[in-house]
Order: C-alpha cells, then structure tokens, then sequence
C-alpha cells in the first residue's frame, strides 16, 4: 500500500467526512480498494479511533466484574461477529490499559499471541531506558500467523527498553530436558527477570480451532488426554482445571514458561481474552485469582456474571 495514498484516503474519510465512493472517485481508485486501505489502517494502527461515550451496558459489567471477582480494573468491549475483528479490539484495549499503566523503571513481563499482538498499536511510543521487557513463555518450533516473540519484541521497542527473551521451546521434550537446559545460566538469568516483573500482560487459550497452542503438533497430540484431566484452557501454557488448578500431565511438567501462581504475585497484571468459547477458563483463571485486571467482550463479560 502506498503510504501516500492511504494517508490521503485516510483523511479524506475521517477528517473530510467524504464516503468511500466519492473518495474514490476523487482519487481514481475503486470503491473495494478504498475499503481495503481502510481496514488495513484501523488493523496496523495507522488511525486510530477514540470513543469518548460510554457505553453503559459496558460500563456496569466492567463494574460488576470488578466487585465480584476482586479486581482492580476490567474493560469490556462490545461484542463483534468476526473473531479476527473480536480480537483485535481486545487487544486495543488491552493496549489502552497498559499504556496507562506503564511507568519508567517498570519490568513489564508478557506472553505472546494474536491478541497481545493487537494491543501493540495502542501504546504510547517514549524512552523508558531504566525499563525493561521479559518474554514469560518460552517459544513455537513451528506454526504460522505470529512470531512467538514478536511481542516482547515490538513493545520493548515501543518502550525504548531492552527486552530479555525465554529462548528455549514452550515445552521441552522431556522433564530431564527442561532441567538441563535450567541449568544454562542465560535461561536461568531470564526466568529470574520473568519472577521480578512488576507489570505482566498475557492471554489465554482453550482447545476450539482458534487456538493457536492448541493446534501445534506437540500439544494437538495430547488433547484428548489434555480433556480427560480436566482441562479447560491454558494461562501461559499452563494447563487448567475448572477451578484454576494445574492439572496433572506431562506438559505441565515439562513447560518452560511464568507458572501461573509466578503470576499471581506480580503487583499489576492484565489478562486480554475473549470469545465465549474462552468463557470457562477467563472464570477459572479469575476465581484462581492469577490476574488482576481483565479485558474482554460482552459477551463473556456476561457469561461471567451469570456464572453460578
């Protein structure tokens, strides 16, 4: 795209109030085009929108959700078709809550994924040279649609801050492999840093086809063992029961990641997830209280009031 011509499109659309049609006609473009360039500035963070209504629907839940399950904070988004489109706006809001949050001096820890990746293009670019980002999951050996360490990447540049990485795979093959390579005094140094992080922001997942760890060849083939003990989802690879607890199996063993009760003694820390089919472990990873903030959509929100 050239950057010339989508900024012009850009303007004339939200700053000149001309429609799509006319924009193109103004330009000699095609009306798909014009729509393409549209969507794809919203997407990088080219134009970014802000809302200054409330949306009161919103606004009780995210009050409701605080009181009922202990938290400092809660957004709640409104619900969209697409799930592409669900996790992006997540993720922007996820984005706002942090860049309220950051300070200089911070150790600002984070997990990886589609909806972290969106929250990037809602913090505030500065020079925080006193602070640092750690990658608290370790990475994919393979798969597609996001860089396993891309986040870390991308908001320690965001941040002027050097950024430490968890280099070693999300699950080792073996317990004994994992012991061995915590005795590398780089992994170890970076785990250290990930258990002294004052700011955390992470996700989590479920097993539907949405899942980007559960579709990776080292997990897939534990999924119907993964089901018969219990678990509902993961909090940084780690797998949970209903009620929070890590189940018992091998990968739990074996994971090279923040344990989810790491988490839960850093200061301030944020959970971006969504879509009902992440509904069960949202509820497990708030009653566990692992997190203290929470942002998510309507649609969740509510299945987490209507919770027995």
């Amino acid at each position: 795209m050239n950057d010339a011509v989508a900024a012009r499109v850009a303007w004339y659309y939200f700053e000149g109030n001309l429609t799509q049609q006319q924009i193109a006609d103004r330009l000699g473009l095609s009306r798909l085009r014009v729509n393409r360039i549209l969507a794809q500035a919203r997407a990088d963070g080219s134009v970014q929108v802000q809302l200054r209504l409330p949306l009161a629907g919103c606004v009780a839940l995210e009050a409701g959700l605080a009181a009922r399950y202990g938290l400092d904070d809660a957004a709640v988004v409104p619900d969209m078709p697409d799930y592409a489109d669900r996790q992006r706006v997540i993720g922007e809001a996820a984005g706002l809550m942090l860049d309220r949050l950051l300070q200089d001096g911070q150790a600002v820890g984070v997990g990886w994924g589609r909806t972290l990746r969106a929250s990037l293009h809602r913090v505030t670019p500065r020079a925080y040279a006193a602070s640092w980002v750690v990658s608290l999951m370790g990475g994919l050996t393979r798969g597609s649609g996001t860089n396993t360490f891309e986040v870390s990447t991308r908001l320690a540049e965001t941040l002027g801050a050097e950024c430490w990485y968890l280099a070693a795979p999300i699950y080792c093959p073996s317990e004994a492999s994992r012991d061995a390579l915590l005795t590398h005094s780089g992994l170890s140094a970076v785990l250290k840093r990930a258990r002294e992080v004052s700011l955390a922001l992470v996700s989590c997942g479920d097993f539907s086809e949405h899942s980007l760890l559960a579709a990776t060849p080292s997990v897939a083939e534990h999924v119907p063992a993964l089901l018969a003990a219990g678990a509902v989802g993961d909090l940084l690879g780690t797998f949970l029961d209903a009620g929070g607890a890590p189940i018992e199996h091998a990968l739990n063993r074996r994971i090279m990641a923040l344990a989810p009760a790491e988490l839960a003694r850093v200061p301030v820390s944020i959970l971006a997830s969504g879509g009902l089919n992440k509904a069960t472990v949202i509820r497990a990873i708030l009653h566990a209280g692992y997190v203290r903030r929470l942002v998510t959509d309507e649609a969740v929100a509510q299945a987490l009031m209507d919770a027995p």
